[in-house]
């Protein structure tokens, strides 16, 4: 084979090429390397074979056409991808497939994609999108305000809804189902969205719209079926663990016509990919598939500043992509979750802006007045951020957020 996967230098149309940037790590040469990352995902195999035509190399071959320090950028023509409209799998297999079990390199983690129109085009994107939430929710310009129902797990359907219903009328704007409660036998999905769509409508009857995003992770055979039941039975949001469930899920979800209720994407199990600087699958890529798959809420970490792991400037970089217009979808509402408290809205606000939704579970629920003084705690600490009044001063006149700086500080 003396075809050559290095094209340095060479610039491919960004409409008839996907182009992945990579971190590659390698004791070999890096054009070495690149070259096996190229080969491998598209044309390459290991040794000289018998059944190759004139100009299939040059024609479906990646092309490596940058070395940046360890920064490789790879193109791979769109005639690699599969002419099904919407074909994740098949595009997952290409650009993070056995990329990272090859012998030239030691570590390797997809840092960015982009995709030509050719492939945007086979997806819908978000039925709803952001606006479409604030639509809902009758708030235009403030940052969304949410919680998580805690404990995680063990609360049955009627102390679930009473929790929502409570951060209800501190005034969350929504609340969700956390990632690791679906359908156990102390909270059946039934009684539960039942439940809480009553707690929802009793808000709503007394002047106050709210979200609850409904767990549906399933099976990728029945989650249709479990997210129209759950809509039969009142829920006005559904949520979907999308890295467990698989990117096909949420697509599923967003473009079934029975569907008429907004997706709240779940991130869990990103670490496994993500944490790791060297290795794996960045965010960001994440990030564009699941607006593409038609995400309507999308999970993008904390800007460094919650719990999870992460930076400021990745984190960002995921927020940018909810709201990139050159792909063509509708936005995605970003969303920042993972120890979150009162103490750290200012801080989640001044590094995303407004278009986000920010969410506290222990931070609602730990509050000493209980959830309904923690929902306050939250609402006024947004309310604070918007108005730019910062939040020790805001406090002086709101009793459940001074509560709530005293007992966990502004850090």
């Amino acid at each position: 084979m003396d075809y050559s996967y290095l094209h340095l230098g060479e610039r491919v149309d960004p409409e008839k090429y996907v182009v992945c940037k990579y971190r590659v790590t390698t004791k070999l040469p890096m054009e070495k390397a690149a070259e096996s990352l190229a080969a491998e995902q598209s044309t390459g195999t290991w040794t000289n074979i018998s059944t190759l035509e004139k100009g299939i190399f040059e024609k479906y071959g990646g092309r490596v056409t940058d070395i940046d320090g360890n920064v490789v950028t790879v193109a791979f023509p769109e005639d690699d991808f599969c002419v099904e409209v919407g074909a994740v799998p098949q595009i997952l297999s290409i650009i993070a497939g056995n990329l990272f079990g090859l012998h030239a390199i030691d570590k390797i983690r997809l840092e960015d994609v982009f995709f030509p129109r050719s492939i945007r085009e086979g997806f819908k994107g978000p039925k709803f999108g952001a606006s479409g939430l604030r639509k809902i929710l009758d708030r235009p310009e403030r940052p969304l305000v949410g919680t998580i129902v805690k404990p995680k797990i063990g609360l049955s359907p009627k102390d679930t809804a009473k929790y929502v219903y409570e951060s209800g009328k501190g005034g969350l704007t929504n609340s969700k189902d956390d990632e690791t409660l679906v359908d156990q036998k102390f909270c059946p999905l039934q009684d539960r969205t039942v439940k809480i769509a009553e707690a929802l409508d009793r808000l709503e009857s007394e002047g106050h719209k709210m979200v609850h995003a409904i767990n549906v992770s399933t099976s990728g055979h029945k989650i249709i079926e479990v997210a129209e039941k759950a809509q039969a039975w009142g829920a006005k949001q559904i949520m979907v663990d999308v890295l467990t469930c698989g990117f096909a899920a949420v697509q599923a979800l967003a473009e079934d016509r029975s569907i008429k209720v907004p997706v709240h994407v779940h991130r869990t199990m990103h670490g496994a990919m993500t944490r790791d600087p060297l290795h794996g699958i960045s965010m960001l890529p994440i990030a564009k598939i699941c607006r593409m798959c038609g995400g309507d809420a999308l999970h993008v970490g904390t800007l460094g500043i919650g719990k999870m792991e992460g930076d400021r400037q990745s984190d960002r970089n995921n927020i940018d992509a909810c709201f990139d217009r050159s792909v063509g979808y509708k936005e995605v509402m970003p969303v920042c979750s993972g120890g979150v408290y009162p103490g750290l809205i200012d801080k989640i606000v001044k590094a995303a802006g407004f278009d986000v939704q920010i969410q506290a579970g222990g931070g609602v629920a730990g509050h000493p007045g209980g959830v309904r003084k923690g929902a306050m705690g939250m609402s006024q600490a947004v309310d604070a951020a918007f108005l730019g009044i910062p939040a020790e001063e805001y406090a002086k006149t709101h009793d459940e957020l001074k509560i709530a700086l005293e007992l966990w500080g502004s850090k």
